[in-house]
């Protein structure tokens, strides 16, 4: 996936003063053996901890240092380094570089060349938790964001000046990942997608209620995975440990009810939905307000069915594309066509709850993805937001299957 999408990418590679410029030197090497043309610019802070010339070495183009030399020498330096990019990165990023771009300064090299850019721009912080922490910094930070800056998140662990945060420049592996992102197609922009994720709540008692193990990590993947090709987003999520994710719609629910009610709400809008939420299939026949004693609770607890959403979304028809979930123990793959065809689906995912590194709580998964047209794609164990990409691609290939010309809202 990276090496076709970087291969012959024009990048700008922003290296500001941190400790932690040393690293840019790999994410350069690895960047232009994939294949991209890199074009360096550097803060003179920068230069404190690596050589221009390094970098210059590396990239085999001359680096951007002086506002008005570098770069292309035939125009202004940090004009004619910005022409024709793809896409800009800042890695390391400081508090100060961030807070000048988020304030519209351009008072170096760096600065200037980023107030020209008509491409993404791609920030990843390296800095001291404290500072990391900052209210003024979150406060940039977010007004980046709202404007379209992506971000890739630091690390936690051990920090230069000898204390323990989140602060530390995230893996370069992880930076690579995010410059795909950027650059993935947009083939589902002019599309709204609705995801559910995570677990629902059947309450017993006020404190008692009926779960599973969902932590909604693979849904969270999927809404991100459609966030990044385009889509916009309606993600409705139960309740679990996650951040909320940036740039789209999040509706948090409890229970089954909740979800079947949000769902009805968005429905119209929304040209595919994705079910991937582990969604109770019992609740209580009667629940209490109040915490029910030991002494006083009754030796069996009657449960009733909850809405079974995805039959009501199949049994409606309509033109959106219809996606659910499978989690199996037992004769997967017959379970899934069974599910697949009762449901009125048009693709289903389904995994093996019991093999290894798939299935709920891990940060892997491997699926088998099924249309309606008995097309299988076999995804292998890989991290979610892997196994979410893999899944948006299969969406994206079957609406051209089925509707090669832009859709219309159902």
């Amino acid at each position: 996936m990276e090496e076709n999408l970087l291969s012959g990418k024009r990048i700008l590679l922003g290296v500001t003063g941190s400790i932690a410029a040393y690293k840019a030197v790999d994410l350069l090497r690895r960047l232009t053996e994939q294949g991209a043309e890199v074009r360096v610019a550097m803060t003179t802070c920068a230069e404190k901890f690596v050589s221009r010339l390094t970098f210059e070495t590396l990239s085999r183009r001359p680096v951007l240092f002086d506002e008005f030399t570098g770069g292309n020498q035939a125009t202004i330096g940090h004009i004619g380094i910005t022409d024709g990019l793809d896409l800009a990165l800042v890695a390391p990023a400081t508090a100060n570089i961030i807070g000048k771009i988020a304030a519209g300064i351009a008072d170096d090299a760096l600065t200037s060349a980023l107030m020209a850019i008509d491409c993404p721009l791609l920030i990843a912080p390296a800095m001291n938790d404290r500072m990391y922490r900052n209210p003024r910094l979150q406060r940039n930070i977010a007004v980046l964001k709202d404007s379209g800056v992506r971000f890739v998140e630091p690390g936690t662990g051990s920090l230069a000046c000898g204390t323990e945060g989140k602060g530390r420049l995230a893996d370069i592996g992880l930076i690579i990942q995010e410059l795909a992102v950027c650059l993935t197609q947009k083939d589902l922009a002019g599309k709204t997608v609705l995801v559910t994720a995570g677990p629902t709540r059947e309450f017993i008692d006020a404190v008692r209620f009926i779960s599973n193990p969902s932590t909604g990590k693979m849904g969270y993947a999927l809404a991100a995975a459609a966030r990044d090709r385009g889509a916009e987003v309606i993600l409705i999520t139960g309740p679990t440990q996650l951040a909320p994710p940036w740039g789209m719609k999040v509706v948090s629910v409890v229970s089954a009810g909740d979800m079947h009610r949000a769902v009805t709400e968005h429905l119209d809008r929304s040209h595919i939905v994705i079910m991937a939420a582990a969604v109770s299939d019992f609740k209580p026949l009667r629940t209490s307000d109040h915490k029910i004693k030991k002494e006083d609770a009754a030796q069996t607890l009657e449960l009733g069915r909850t809405e079974d959403i995805l039959l009501e979304l199949g049994k409606a028809g309509g033109k959106r594309l219809l996606i659910g979930f499978a989690a199996e123990t037992d004769n997967i793959e017959q379970n899934a066509l069974k599910k697949l065809k009762d449901k009125h689906l048009d693709m289903i995912v389904v995994n093996d709850l019991l093999r290894n590194g798939s299935g709920f709580g891990v940060d892997t998964n491997a699926v088998t993805i099924i249309d309606r047209s008995g097309k299988r794609t076999e995804v292998p164990t890989m991290p979610k937001t892997a196994v979410a990409s893999s899944i948006m691609n299969a969406v994206s290939e079957f609406l051209k299957k089925q509707n090669p010309q832009e859709p219309t809202a159902p």
